[in-house]
């Protein structure tokens, strides 16, 4: 399994707003986790995906990193009246092929416009 093409898919899906894509990628117990929240299952990882997708005019890789069944994504977003240019990465883990976890870091001083 290629944990950092399925993490650049998975991402470049969110980028393009595709939320049918981004689905293909998520393990049924999927958990995502951010500084503000928590979110457990597809399709409530789903729903919160594309409230973000609605947010954000573009997000784009800067780098990739994969191992056995992790990969760390790192982008920018540019969400309008909140970021110029929010930095974050994430953590993510894999169970069948799929992302199972989604642990988001970002940078709070980047939140300012």
């Amino acid at each position: 399994m290629d944990t950092m093409a399925i993490g650049v898919a998975y991402y470049t899906a969110l980028g393009e707003k595709n939320i049918e894509k981004v689905k293909e990628y998520l393990h049924p117990d999927i958990e995502f986790t951010d500084p503000q929240e928590k979110v457990i299952g597809r399709e409530a990882v789903l729903k919160a995906a594309k409230g973000f997708t609605g947010i954000f005019k573009t997000l784009t890789i800067r780098a990739k990193f994969g191992g056995f069944d992790q990969a760390m994504i790192v982008y920018d977003v540019v969400i309008p009246g909140i970021s110029k240019k929010m930095h974050a990465a994430s953590l993510l883990s894999f169970k069948e092929g799929l992302i199972s976890k989604i642990e988001l870091i970002y940078d709070t001083n980047s939140l300012v416009p």
